[in-house]
């Protein structure tokens, strides 16, 4: 691994570790610019995608192969067992003492991903709702010596409202704060105020509103970097990019791990181009199953791990006479497509609230002509270069970035503040219940939202929502 730089530690009065972070949307380029990195600085690379962290499944992961890694290490790179909850409090725990690690060997640490809550939950201990809890517990966790008999505020039922109305009559600011059915934060807030007389508000309000995501209480001083493209170029990108993934045997993959009975809301399992799959292979599994019994019940021995499908099982669909399947096929790798041109929108509008909300100096680098061309030469000119000149700035002396590279915070967006005291309440959708302006937001432009909001309005009914504001002071 070669280098032209070496890590030095900044001479101002911040003496926070200095990390690099590249972002941006699925298919932008944010490995391979991470290993191009390697040829200028002593980089080690942290891998921050929620799905190349679990082991077997390259394919479907796009996980960078060794050969293409050319000698620079990664880490948390098919590590996780697909069986296993990984989650973002689970990257960061891990992430640390990685780091930790990186920056005694005196090598710079890259976090590299488009994963964007594992990347919060590491460099801002106070964005992640588990660390806020964290912080909670530690404010509101029984005293040594008592247990939770003993400080128990008597309640009717702790799986009814009853707990969630008595914190409202007790402290409203606290009960806006947090959903009517968490009832284990319901009755900490009440058991806190019953052992100290103290608003459970006024401890939250001083401890975390005012560090909440913001850049200047981030673990790390970071330098984020944004390899991003239009979505016209990234869109037809990720429709070659998914039918070089079924030709490189992801369907095959997929029915490696298929289960009848496995949750395909975790792990894994719950990847894009895993359970858009699932009515096809339930259709092969069923087939598969009854070839297996016809051979046994003819007195047949079926090898174990060994399955009708050898060769590659979209072409072995394609080439049947089954209809059905055929149709599925085609539905699947459409599915496929479509909600990864989906994943790719809501990436580019998470990056840019990063910026709104928490105010991340995040520098983009353009692969648009790279990615489009396939050249070479434009890749190492628009997003190469670029990238080098930025992590030098970052590593020097006065450890300030240069004015002359571009963040879209440049085009005049103002920081806002996030708003967490304040609840929403939505008719249209069940009275659900949405906390902070930004959460409502997010829900209000939804389609689900949307559609019940048009379906409503084409029968004359419109209820709106209620609006819930509680001042404090």
């Amino acid at each position: 691994m070669a280098s032209e730089s070496t890590v030095t530690s900044n001479s101002t009065d911040d003496e926070r570790p200095k990390v690099v972070v590249i972002m941006g949307p699925t298919a932008s380029g944010k490995s391979k610019l991470a290993v191009d990195l390697a040829s200028h600085f002593p980089i080690e690379v942290i891998n921050a995608d929620s799905m190349q962290v679990y082991r077997g499944l390259d394919v479907l992961a796009n996980k960078l192969p060794l050969s293409h890694q050319n000698g620079v290490p990664h880490h948390l790179l098919g590590t996780v067992s697909p069986n296993e909850e990984f989650t973002a409090k689970a990257f960061r725990d891990s992430a640390i003492p990685i780091i930790d690690d990186i920056l005694a060997r005196n090598h710079l640490p890259v976090i590299v991903g488009g994963t964007n809550y594992y990347i919060q939950a590491l460099v801002s201990p106070f964005l992640l709702d588990d660390s806020a809890e964290d912080m909670d517990e530690s404010c509101l966790g029984d005293p040594p010596g008592i247990t939770q008999s003993e400080n128990s505020f008597p309640t009717e039922n702790d799986g009814s409202s009853y707990g969630y109305d008595l914190l409202k009559d007790i402290d409203p600011v606290a009960a806006n704060r947090i959903h009517p059915n968490n009832h284990r934060k319901i009755n900490q807030y009440i058991n806190l105020y019953t052992r100290t007389g103290v608003l459970p508000s006024k401890v939250f309000q001083g401890k975390a509103a005012e560090n909440w995501g913001q850049v200047d209480n981030l673990r790390y001083d970071c330098c984020f970097i944004c390899v991003d493209a239009s979505l016209p170029v990234l869109d037809r990108y990720v429709e070659q990019r998914v039918d070089c993934m079924m030709d490189d045997g992801l369907l095959n993959e997929v029915y490696d791990i298929y289960n009848l009975n496995a949750d395909y809301t975790r792990g894994l399992r719950q990847a894009i181009g895993v359970r858009e799959f699932e009515p096809l292979l339930r259709t092969c599994v069923v087939i598969d199953m009854y070839e297996r019994e016809r051979e046994l019940t003819e007195g047949s021995r079926v090898e174990k791990g060994k399955t009708l499908f050898n060769g590659n099982l979209m072409e072995m669909v394609r080439s049947s006479n089954d209809t059905e399947s055929t149709i599925l096929l085609e539905e699947a790798i459409e599915k496929v497509k479509v909600n990864t041109r989906r994943l790719v929108r809501r990436q580019k509008r998470m990056l840019s609230r990063l910026q709104t909300l928490f105010g991340w100096n995040i520098y983009y680098v353009d692969s648009t002509e790279a990615i489009s061309s396939k050249s070479e030469n434009a890749w190492a000119r628009q997003v190469v270069e670029p990238a080098v000149k930025i992590v030098k700035s970052f590593l020097s002396e006065n450890g300030s970035l240069s004015s002359t590279f571009g963040t879209s915070n440049d085009t005049g967006m103002k920081i806002i503040q996030r708003d967490l005291w304040t609840q929403y309440v939505c008719k249209a959708c069940g009275d659900r219940v949405l906390r902070g302006l930004h959460e409502w937001e997010q829900h209000r432009q939804g389609r689900g939202h949307r559609k019940r909001i048009s379906s409503l309005k084409s029968k004359g009914q419109f209820p709106g929502f209620v609006e819930q504001k509680v001042e404090y002071s």
